[in-house]
């Protein structure tokens, strides 16, 4: 179980996290939702070991995440964490199955394992005709599958995404959605998505509500 309990973080005179609690449960799927400004993506990240809070406290399965700095974080969040953004960044000059694959490549596993991996993925999300295609070359909601399975490639625990289907249109961001949880049921992952669609957001197992730093609600 990830545990954060009273997050607090400022930027300047800024008070962007007011003393947030959460929990998230193993194979648990967790919207956060809010006006704009309201501290979700912040939450996130921090969650995320991406930034830490000023005060506060993050733990995974009793092991306390704000100690770890350096190598060992960077092992920590490549290992059990994978991350979906509304902007898929993808590298150009690869393939998607060379993007899916930069992770593992991160970790020092072995390429042909790595790409055995990355087909397999690429099947499971839909793509496996696209594998040898160029970010360019792909299209919108094909770009985002590629940027779920680089998040899936070195099996993690979690999935932080934010705003995963902000850069979709209905079709592709329902697709989108749906997969999500084609993915914790086959998996047993974590989800937490920050999202304004409102569609997605009533579809996870809890529904958190940010608004001026603090949670109500989930």
């Amino acid at each position: 179980m990830l545990i954060a309990k009273g997050i607090h973080k400022s930027y300047g005179s800024l008070e962007v996290l007011k003393g947030v609690d959460l929990e998230i449960s193993k194979g648990e799927i967790v919207s956060i939702v809010g006006a704009s400004g309201a501290g979700k993506s912040t939450l996130l990240h921090i969650l995320g070991t991406l930034d830490r809070p000023d005060l506060g406290e993050l733990s995974l399965d009793e092991q306390n995440l704000l100690l770890l700095k350096g190598d060992s974080l960077a092992e920590f969040r490549n290992s059990r964490i994978g991350f979906v953004f509304q902007f898929h960044n993808l590298l150009p000059e690869f393939t998607a199955l060379e993007n899916i694959c930069i992770p593992g490549f991160i970790q020092g596993k072995e390429e042909k394992a790595l790409k055995i991996r990355g087909k397999e993925l690429g099947e499971i999300l839909g793509i496996e005709h696209r594998l040898d295609h160029k970010p360019s070359e792909l299209s919108g909601g094909e770009q985002q599958r590629v940027a779920v399975a680089r998040a899936l490639i070195n099996n993690p625990d979690f999935i932080f995404a934010d705003e995963p289907s902000g850069n979709l249109d209905t079709s592709n961001a329902r697709a989108l959605h749906d997969l999500f949880f084609k993915l914790r049921d086959k998996f047993q992952l974590s989800f937490v998505i920050v999202t304004h669609n409102e569609e997605l957001a009533a579809m996870a197992d809890r529904k958190v509500i940010m608004k001026d730093g603090r949670i109500f609600g989930g």
